[in-house]
């Protein structure tokens, strides 16, 4: 990476908080954290 190049700030992503809840997961609440390193699957 050359100097010249912009360097990109990491974010993180916000919460997923809604009314729906979390489906098929035995009414367990998850956070991100929980969820880090696994493959995700969202569907809205």
């Amino acid at each position: 990476m050359s100097d010249s190049a912009p360097r990109r700030v990491r974010v993180r992503a916000p919460e997923l908080v809604g009314k729906g809840g979390w489906l098929n997961t035995g009414e367990k609440q998850y956070t991100l954290a929980d969820l880090r390193g696994r493959i995700v699957v969202l569907d809205f």
